[in-house]
Formats: C-alpha cells, structure tokens, sequence
C-alpha cells in the first residue's frame, strides 16, 4: 500500500512495515518540518525499530497479543500531557489507566498503563514517551515558580524560546504545573483561557516616548486589557514609573521592569526604590511587574523586595524533559520483565482508568 505524506496521498492508516516506511515521502518544499497531527497518529514520529517489531510479530502471527505496558518517570514532578495520550490512543483496542493531570508523582511511580493487543499501541512507544516527558517538564518547572509567587500573578512568556509547533504545548502545561496566565494566544485557548500582555518595547521605541505611548494605549485599548506598562525603554525605570502614574490619572495598573542584563538585570533594590517612590508619591495602588531570566530563588526575593506580578520564560520553556520509560509488564497474562526491573502489574491506587 502506497502511503503519503501529509502534502500528498493522505495517510490512513498506521505504518506498520519497512516498505510502508519506504513508500512515506514528504515534499522537498514542506513548509514546516514539524509533524502534523496526522503523521503524530500514524506512527510518523516514532523510532524505526518500533516498526521493525510490529513487521517482525505480524510475520510470526503474534502481534495481536495481549500485552500490558507501564509507564514510569526517572524523577519526581508534575503530570501533564493526558490529553494529548488520549488523542493518540482512541479508537485503539487498548484500556488505559493514569494518573490524573497536575498531580505530583514520585521517582519510579508509575504514571500509565496501557493493555491490549500489541499492534494496537506498541508502535507509538515514542510519541507516548515525548508527549509526557515534555509535557511533564514544563509543568514541573512552572509548578516550581508557581510555589515561590505564592499568591502573586505569574504568565508564561515562553513562547519564544521554542519551536513554534510545540509552544502552546508548553505554555498550556506551565498552566497546568500552575502558572495563572499565558501570553501565548493558542497556548491560552488551548487552556481554556484568554492570553494575557500588554505590550513590547518595540511599541515604545517606534513612539519615541514612555508616557506618550502608554497614552495611545490606554485609548485604544478595551477596559479589561491590563494598563501595565514597561518603563526600562528611555529613562531610570524610577523616573519613568512616576511619569507615567501622574499622566494616566489613576488608570495606570502596573508597571512593567524588564531590564536588560547588559544593564545588569531587575535587581532587588530597584525595585525597593521604585516601590518607596510610588507610596511617596501617593501612588500604592501601582503594582510591580518584573520579567526577564527569573527562577523560584531570584522570583522570591524580588517578591520580598515590593514586586506583585511576574512573568516567566526561560525558566519554563528551557525545562529539561523528564526522562519516561515504557516496560512491558505482562504477555498474555504472563508476568515478565527485562533484567533489572520486577516482572508483574505495579500497584498504584492512584491510577485511574481513562480508556
């Protein structure tokens, strides 16, 4: 059977032998080397030998036997992905257990279990593997500055430091792993959220003035679009916070610092400074924003220091994937197990069946 890539031929059904794999082209133009969703669940993403399997046990007559497979991380974090798995395995003959989205899991727990038939499941070991490991290292991460902001509002801007086809991916599980806001605005729908910011430096530069664009703004803008505004554009950001809190006549939410690291980053006593100013002046209802290369420590004390909102990137997006493997666990109700791990179902009451 001739299958094609998504630009030709549309594939429909999953790769199975080495001539399948063979007779998948893709066009030389293809605009976006990411995978389509198409590709994802047709088994275009996964390691050959995964396929060299299934061909081997079709031959011998065996692919269709029952199997049961477990899912375990290398180190503890935060569960996210799910519905991406789901998506993968519906309409297979498979039933599946996990544990619920946003929850906390150990080094070693097992977090999925798939059963059924082989064939129906083995071959996508590696988009099953990815998509939790990713997912779950965003949300680990994000979870980590979602503790040390406590109560204080965090977004994600992390968009910009991924693969575009994989960034809502990340921004979504940075709200699950507990991160308030997206900027990303698939990321945001994606959640079941709007996305939230303001605007750019880029916005301030081409007006030539702080305060002049921050004006433009506040007339343009809805009422619910967020009056937070950066003041690191021109002038000490101290300067500027105050220029700005006198022209917007108690419009003026918040203002935004995020200061270069040429200029040696946010740092704490600029934002006490900038904080003292502010009540001075009469202005206590202005909140802080800061942004710019923030992790859980450096987050807490300039939150200690008067700041009330954060935005995080590359501490979320730069996340390292946590490491998932799959074992089989059980062949046709027999218990087995490669040396080294125990042979058998893994109990987990936390498990639920989702499949």
């Amino acid at each position: 059977m001739l299958i094609l890539g998504s630009e030709g031929i549309k594939m429909n059904k999953q790769l199975e032998n080495l001539t399948e794999v063979a007779a998948f082209t893709v066009e030389q133009d293809r605009p976006f080397f990411s995978a389509t969703h198409e590709e994802i669940l047709n088994g275009a993403t996964t390691d050959i030998y995964f396929i060299k399997t299934l061909q081997i046990l079709q031959h011998m007559g065996i692919g269709a036997r029952e199997a049961t497979a477990e899912i375990f991380a290398r180190k503890a974090g935060v569960f996210a992905g799910l519905p991406e798995i789901l998506s993968l395995l519906k309409g297979r003959k498979v039933k599946v257990w996990a544990l619920p989205e946003g929850q906390r899991f150990q080094e070693k727990e097992v977090l999925l279990r798939i059963s059924g038939p082989y064939e129906q499941y083995g071959a996508l070991e590696t988009p099953l593997l990815g998509i939790l490991a990713s997912s779950s290292g965003w949300a680990t991460a994000a979870r980590e500055i979602a503790l040390a902001a406590k109560d204080s509002p965090v977004t994600v801007f992390g968009a910009r430091h991924v693969h575009p086809a994989v960034a809502p991916v990340m921004e979504r599980s940075a709200i699950i792993g507990g991160v308030g806001n997206s900027s990303c605005i698939l990321g945001a729908k994606l959640a079941g959220m709007e996305p939230v910011g303001t605007a750019p430096h880029a916005l301030f530069l081409i007006v030539g003035d702080t305060v002049a664009a921050a004006l433009a703004y506040d007339e343009c803008m809805p009422e619910n679009s967020s009056r937070l505004i950066l003041v690191d554009t021109f002038k000490d950001e101290a300067e500027e916070s105050l220029r700005l809190a006198e022209a917007m006549q108690g419009h003026l939410a918040g203002v935004r610092l995020d200061t270069p690291s040429e200029r040696g980053g946010v740092g704490i006593e600029l934002v006490k400074e900038i904080r003292a100013r502010l009540d001075r002046a009469g202005y206590q209802d202005v909140k802080i924003f800061v942004s710019g290369g923030l992790t859980p420590e450096r987050l807490r004390l300039l939150k200690e220091a008067g700041a009330a909102a954060f935005g995080v990137g590359s501490y979320i997006s730069g996340a390292q994937p946590i490491d998932m493997t799959m074992d089989l666990k059980q062949v046709e109700g027999k218990d087995v197990a490669k040396r080294g791990r125990i042979p058998g179902i893994t109990e987990n009451s936390r498990l639920q069946r989702i499949l």
